[in-house]
């Protein structure tokens, strides 16, 4: 955002939510940062400073504040309008790239100096790519801290500190204090391995109602189930087994519920479901540049808050949307559901009626898939799939643009222009990716006599909507669905 320093002081004045998340507040006299609508007193002007991320204000020697607790701010989308070196950078720092490796290596993966990637970290957020690595560990723990009963030693692997040692360090040298001091509650701590529940914010509005429908006409049996306000699934990261429960709370958040025996991970599973329940975006600035198309803006005022429902794994995602070429959502589902039971790792025994995690590439690599009922060139478009995932893991993460993602994905046997361009939008979080060749967005635009525009003439259209023209299809599509339940209806 723009960092003018009255606007910010205004806002900070008003305690206007809008800038929540997007703007932190450093008092010069008490060295502390906070958000903008922190309930201490207004502090006087000359006394603050403005930052642009939490990490800015850390890095600038301000420590956050206990009271309105920054780390419970909703993540900013400030950055990821556009296609940015920095919005994937901080996709990979936050499954972890610097933990084992440095910033010549990430920048590296972004195809970047990492010079470069240096100041682009400067003047977009203040801050190295190390310091908010740093920021967004020390973020988790405190929220770990007060909102569950963990161990002080799960609450530092859990969010992503090498040792029990720097973390007490960390916060000895922010806080003054040990960690420990900052707990309000002294109830008996989690036994290992047992759930851990916290809060994740998101930018209202946000359309619940519609993502969970769009992911419960999309659940896989045996892996996946949507309840009336909640979504559930098994999850598998590093040979392990666990469960996610997600679901609406109050003030703004979602409440996550995770049940996994390594706390290490924890880190790995939040920023999954951020990506999955697309808690980034800023649906007032997208909803208003897409609401200027005369065709888009019934729809945006229809559904405010829509998200687009990322993945929860490339891999799982790419198989079923080969699955799902040239039939139906619902048939794939029920495909991907056999799939699972042929080829699934089954639990050891049913989490909450689910049976199986998704089947590893290396299972399907080898995997007589055609013998489910499916033609021999998809089967065999699955196995090679399988294969190259399986020999490069790094296939769907970021890549250094949108047009260089596709490109790569292309080259997949089986992947076509259509399933990139998806994966692209629900995988690898790329807001600007646009499926053109969607006969339902076709459809969606049809003119008065029912022509349909052309992919061309589409991708023509589109261009009014950059840089979110994936939130533009989410719209088309509600619309074309309903536009379709409403015709069988009246027939």
């Amino acid at each position: 955002m723009d960092m003018d320093a009255d606007a910010c002081y205004r806002a900070l004045s008003t305690r206007d939510a809008r800038f929540d998340g997007r703007l932190f507040v450093g008092v010069k006299t008490t060295g502390i940062y906070c958000r903008p609508i922190c309930p201490a007193r207004t502090p006087k002007r000359e006394n603050v400073r403005f930052f642009s991320s939490a990490a800015g204000a850390q890095a600038a020697g301000f420590r956050p504040c206990l009271r309105c607790r920054p780390e419970t701010s909703p993540d900013s989308g400030a950055w990821r309008g556009s296609s940015s070196t920095v919005s994937r950078a901080l996709s990979l720092i936050e499954n972890g790239a610097l933990d084992e490796a440095g910033v010549d290596a990430l920048a590296e993966r972004l195809g970047v100096g990492e010079r470069q990637l240096r100041r682009l970290f400067q003047r977009k957020l203040g801050a190295s790519p190390i310091a908010v690595a740093q920021n967004r560990r020390i973020h988790l723990a405190k929220q770990l801290i007060h909102e569950t009963n963990l161990p002080m030693t799960e609450v530092a692997l859990a969010s992503g500190f090498g040792s029990v040692r720097r973390f007490n360090e960390t916060f000895q040298r922010l806080f003054g204090r040990p960690p420990a001091s900052l707990r309000r509650s002294r109830a008996p701590a989690d036994a290992e391995g047992a759930e851990v529940s916290l809060h994740l914010a998101y930018r209202p509005p946000y359309d619940w109602e519609g993502l969970l429908n769009f992911l419960k006409l999309r659940a896989i049996p045996g892996i996946e189930r949507v309840e009336a306000n909640a979504y559930i699934r098994t999850i598998a990261l590093n040979g392990e087994q666990g469960l996610i429960r997600v679901e609406l709370a109050d003030r703004n958040r979602l409440k996550v519920s995770v049940r996994f025996g390594r706390m290490s991970a924890l880190p790995t599973i939040i920023a999954r479901v951020r990506r999955v329940f697309d808690l980034a975006a800023d649906p007032v600035a997208i909803g208003a540049h897409l609401a200027q198309d005369p065709v888009l803006a019934p729809l945006v005022a229809a559904r405010p808050g829509l998200r687009v429902p990322g993945a929860w794994d490339g891999f799982e995602l790419a198989v079923r949307a080969i699955l799902g070429q040239q039939i139906t959502v619902t048939a794939a589902t029920a495909l991907a559901g056999k799939l699972v039971r042929a080829y699934g790792q089954p639990l050891p025994e049913p989490l909450d009626g689910l049976t199986h995690t998704f089947p590893t590439p290396q299972t399907l690599a080898e995997a007589d898939i055609a013998a489910l009922g499916m033609p021999r060139s998809r089967a065999a478009a699955l196995n090679a799939l399988a294969a190259a995932v399986a020999a490069d893991p790094a296939i769907f993460g970021p890549s250094r643009s949108l047009d260089a993602a596709v490109a790569q994905l292309k080259g997949l046997t089986g992947i076509g222009e259509w399933t990139a361009q998806y994966i692209a939008m629900r995988e690898l979080r790329e807001p600007d990716a646009f499926p053109a060749a969607d006969i339902g967005l076709m459809r969606a635009l049809a003119d008065q006599t029912g022509r349909r525009p052309t992919p061309a003439e589409l991708l023509a259209r589109a261009e009014r909507w950059r840089p979110w023209r994936a939130y533009a299809a989410l719209h088309l599509w509600a619309g074309d669905a309903q536009a379709e339940a409403e015709r069988k209806r009246a027939a």
